[in-house]
């Protein structure tokens, strides 16, 4: 059979063939890092001031806010471009050429540059927010979760390269800036910023504090715990954890100027988190990654030693006037709660024999004929002559 010569168009249900867009380079990852450093450096500033010499704001042209947005318009800026650079795999650059991990990062950056605006208009008109007003304004928080997708943009490059080595330090150090955007709103909550340990739990009055006390390691536990098992959950990775519970106490302590007690504190929650890393990553070494109950485990270890940590930080800077009942049961809760997290995030086990198959219905014109002789079929009857009658 010849061919008829004539070219046939694909169909419009024919999906169009993704284009090939060549993955983050480690040193485009690395530059991604450094500009989303100077946006959350900014944020700090930003914090600092809303803090500490809120008199003295008067709109939103401040140089809190310059630092700020000069960060989130480097960063943005560098997104964009690595999707240019790439513009002859994709013609649709702005759309289809962002690396792995990138284009939701753009989203991120779209969504801020908005945010900003809606900030810039909240403060012109109602003014400069203080305390809970500023942790829950809505322009604040819509600037907060875009800057989350923005700065980790190299976590997601990470986790889609696989690699290790220096890919990694860019992977943790984006995980650490995104959830250091949070804590700028999350302060009124923070265990790195509370002194209840250190007060004797007995009227109706203190025990409300130690309440909120225990709230705030709980809270700090969910932010701290969940993100670090997203990581965890593809590998183990020396100094993740230290380096998120790190990054969240710098900036708590920078927005409140180091208050000594808080620092010490902040240094034990540091520590027990560094050792959390030493005894997950020589778990891994002996139990494996497919090891039964491993983020749960790792989650346990992680929210424990963080609290411990931290207590022990506050008992050495100013003592701890809780009982000790209700210090070691935050201890345990955290724990708990970090197992939990850690269950959530596990992924399920496959069956031994995987899901019940439902075998296809039989094409009839397949089944074979029965064997033996053919059946007998009487002769038809013939039907009875009109009646002439009728």
């Amino acid at each position: 059979m010849t061919s008829s010569g004539v070219r046939h168009e694909a169909s419009p249900s024919t999906p169009a063939a993704v284009p090939r867009v060549p993955p983050a380079t480690r040193r485009e990852d690395l530059v991604t890092v450094l500009f989303g450093a100077c946006l959350t450096a900014g944020a700090m500033s930003d914090g600092w001031a809303h803090s500490n010499i809120v008199e003295s704001i008067e709109g939103f042209f401040t140089p809190w806010h310059g630092l700020l947005y000069a960060g989130f318009v480097a960063t943005a800026a560098w997104t964009f471009w690595l999707a240019y650079q790439r513009r002859d795999a994709a013609p649709r650059w702005w759309r289809d050429a962002f690396p792995a991990g990138y284009r939701v990062g753009a989203i991120g950056a779209v969504a801020f540059l908005f945010a900003g605006l809606a900030d810039m208009a909240w403060h012109e008109i109602l003014g400069v927010e203080v305390g809970l007003d500023a942790e829950f304004s809505p322009s604040h928080l819509l600037l907060d979760a875009s800057a989350v997708l923005l700065l980790t943009s190299p976590l997601r490059s990470w986790w889609a390269s696989g690699e290790r080595g220096g890919r990694s330090a860019t992977g943790v150090a984006s995980l650490a800036l995104g959830v250091m955007a949070p804590s700028i709103l999350l302060t009124y909550a923070s265990a790195f910023l509370t002194l209840a340990p250190t007060r004797a739990i007995g009227a109706v009055g203190t025990q409300q504090a130690a309440i909120l006390g225990v709230d705030a390691y709980l809270i700090t536990t969910l932010v701290l715990v969940g993100p670090f098992l997203l990581a965890h959950r593809r590998r183990a990775t020396p100094g993740a954890a230290a380096t998120l519970a790190a990054g969240v106490a710098l900036f708590d302590m920078v927005m409140h100027e180091f208050p000594t007690p808080q620092a010490w504190a902040a240094l034990g929650a540091v520590c027990g988190a560094g050792l959390a890393d030493v005894l997950l990553l020589r778990l891994d070494a002996i139990r494996g990654r497919g090891a039964a109950l491993r983020l749960p485990i790792a989650g346990a270890l992680l929210a424990g030693l963080l609290v411990a940590g931290h207590l022990a930080g506050l008992a050495l800077a100013a003592g701890i006037g809780w009982t000790p009942e209700v210090t070691t049961g935050v201890v345990t809760l955290a724990a708990l709660l970090g197992a939990l997290l850690g269950g959530l995030a596990a992924r399920p086990a496959p069956t031994p024999d995987g899901p019940a198959r439902i075998p296809p219905p039989a094409d009839p014109a397949r089944i074979p004929a029965p064997a033996g002789p053919a059946p007998v079929v009487a002769d038809p009857v013939p039907p009875a002559p009109a009646d002439p009658g009728r």
